[in-house]
């Protein structure tokens, strides 16, 4: 099934101003937004769409402190919805909206929409590197640094659910054509749907049933500066960051987590790894090596002032 990615994903909250001021801060652009909420979309038309808590048009709560309502799917073309629909009304209610929208709920509980995907093609550059023994990226005063550059989100990258069983969860991706790229052992599976050679745009980990919702999300940028200049920006805005700056292993991303009002953490990446049917699997336990590579601490901005404590007396001469 050409299943792309998470198109937009939907909250229910209770302070949308609050929220709308972070999703902006964050960088994405606000569109037909008023005190009931509206629509904050990345550079591709992928969003975050934002609703009062007690809006009646979109899925009811899940019954835990998870603010997510639903996650909206991009497909590539009217025979995947087809094929969505006829596998998922074995079992469950499928309903079809008059835009040929479908909507259902999972294994756990999370409300799910599957439509044409509304992803906008970008044509842009990435991030170039100049290192010994390769050919150069940038050419001879082609500067990799600019102040200037606005850092923006490009598209929606993955969510993360907190699921009370992971093996459940999986296998009804799996009847989607999602695969598993790695998991963690004992906590749960990053997957990939048919549409994407990303690592990974949904990811779960198992937890108690109280604590089930949305941990995570997250937009793709356009290298690992753009990532560490927009978490730089959001930290001196004034929001709190929780883990980060740093790298995954599994994936491969750079990362910055940042805690939100919306209930969970919000994360800026860069550089996720491709796969393709070649790939094998990798399993590994949760722990601190096997889920960053390497972690920065963000500190305010510090400049040389003259030599470090003891350097003038340590180069006395004898």
């Amino acid at each position: 099934m050409n299943i792309i990615g998470p198109d937009a994903l939907i909250f229910g909250v209770d302070d949308v101003a609050a929220c709308a001021q972070y999703l902006t801060d964050y960088g994405l652009k606000p569109v037909g937004v008023t005190d009931r909420g509206g629509r904050f979309e990345a550079l591709d038309g992928t969003a975050i769409i934002l609703c009062k808590q007690d809006d009646a048009s979109i899925p009811p709560s899940m019954g835990t402190a998870s603010m997510l309502r639903e996650t909206v799917y991009g497909v590539a073309d009217h025979a995947t919805l087809q094929a969505i629909e006829a596998e998922l009304v074995k079992d469950r209610t499928v309903t079809r909206s008059a835009d040929g929208t479908l909507r259902c709920v999972d294994d756990m509980g999370f409300a799910l929409a599957f439509q044409l995907t509304i992803r906008k093609e970008l044509v842009m550059p990435a991030e170039t590197i100049n290192a010994p023994g390769a050919s150069p990226q940038r050419q001879a005063n082609s500067i990799g640094v600019d102040p200037t550059n606005p850092a923006l989100p490009r598209s929606l990258s993955h969510v993360v659910y907190f699921v009370p069983d992971a093996a459940k969860a999986e296998a009804f991706y799996l009847r989607l054509g999602f695969v598993t790229t790695d998991s963690f052992v004992g906590v749960g599976p990053f997957m990939q749907p048919g549409g994407t050679k990303d690592h990974h745009t949904l990811f779960m980990i198992q937890t108690p049933p109280f604590m089930k919702g949305c941990e995570h999300f997250t937009f793709h940028m356009g290298g690992p500066t753009e990532m560490m200049l927009a978490g730089s920006r959001f930290v001196e805005k004034g929001y709190q960051s929780f883990w980060g700056p740093g790298r995954h292993h599994f994936g491969s991303n750079w990362f910055w987590y940042f805690n939100s009002p919306l209930g969970c953490h919000v994360e800026y990446d860069a550089d996720m790894d491709l796969h393709d049917d070649q790939w094998v699997p990798r399993e590994a336990p949760m722990n601190a090596d096997t889920s960053q590579l390497f972690l920065f601490q963000y500190r305010e901005k510090w400049a040389p002032s003259g030599p470090p404590p003891g350097a003038a007396a340590a180069g006395k001469p004898h």
